[in-house]
């Protein structure tokens, strides 16, 4: 077995990252690869944390946005008049097609 029965295999770098527990993933990158190419940072496969090259130094979580609710999205996009007349537009369409409608 080998490269009889596999084929050529390229040449190939092994890079370690290690994340802020201590854990080691390794990536193959083709050896004529320029470095500036080989990123500083990946996430850690097994903790989701960033990952660097420093064995020492792990990169820090980077702080992250709390998650927002689609109502916190559409007050980013809408005033509250706007949400307001949008809201009447929108009773006033449903109680045209109940048949409920009030006259103005």
């Amino acid at each position: 077995m080998g490269e009889q029965d596999r084929g050529f295999h390229a040449d190939r770098v092994a890079v370690s990252y290690w994340d802020a527990q201590g854990n080691e993933t390794v990536r193959y990158f083709a050896a004529n690869l320029p470095e500036e190419e080989i990123p500083d940072v990946i996430d850690s496969p097994s903790t989701g944390l960033p990952a660097g090259r420093d064995k020492e130094n792990p990169p820090a979580v980077s702080k992250t946005e709390p998650y927002k609710t689609h109502l916190a999205y559409v007050k980013e996009r809408r005033t509250e008049e706007e949400a307001a007349a949008l809201l009447e537009e929108a009773l006033q369409q449903l109680r045209a097609r109940r048949g409920t409608a009030t006259q103005d």
